[in-house]
């Protein structure tokens, strides 16, 4: 539980971790999901990604924006749900292919990245058009991951795959 609290306490801080690039900012945020899952397996990952979104929601200011239930309603806050079931998924794939070799531990972290891109669009496409009421099509939604956010999540997932192969030699979970 432990470990669950650190990688909660990562994710926030991950946020505010910025690299600022040309077009969009470089966070560690989606570093700490990937690893969370990677690390502390299925339950355990997608629970402190869980544990982050219950405590920016009740109004702590750990979103990249500031915190609160009125946040549900940004059309970003999408990525920020998928980040559980990344979480989770990624951390269910390492249990079913093992820890032995960092291109495995990186597809694996590109499947957690398509499944963050596919519910965060869905999501964003949801609330502007049906709740902020700006027709958007989906594909602007998808095109605007492309091509700077993608590279950067690229980067992010092998950054990902490399620890968590170099931490797995450490830790006996």
């Amino acid at each position: 539980m432990i470990l669950c609290a650190f990688f909660t306490a990562l994710i926030a801080i991950g946020a505010f971790i910025r690299i600022p690039l040309p077009i969009t900012v470089f966070t560690m945020q989606f570093i700490f999901v990937l690893l969370s899952g990677l690390i502390l397996g299925p339950k355990f990952g997608a629970l402190s990604c869980i544990l982050y979104l219950v405590i920016g929601l009740i109004g702590f200011p750990i979103f990249s924006e500031g915190g609160g239930p009125a946040y549900l309603l940004k059309p970003t806050f999408g990525y920020l749900i998928a980040f559980a079931i990344t979480s989770f998924i990624v951390g269910l794939m390492r249990k079913k292919v093992g820890t032995d070799s960092i291109p495995k531990l990186f597809v694996i972290c590109l499947i957690g990245m398509f499944i963050t891109y596919l519910l965060g669009t869905l999501y964003t496409y949801f609330i502007l058009n049906f709740v902020a009421k700006t027709p958007t099509p989906y594909w602007a939604c998808v095109a605007s991951l492309f091509p700077v956010v993608a590279v950067k999540d690229v980067v992010s997932c092998f950054v990902s795959a490399a620890t968590a192969k170099k931490l797995s030699k450490k830790m006996i979970l």
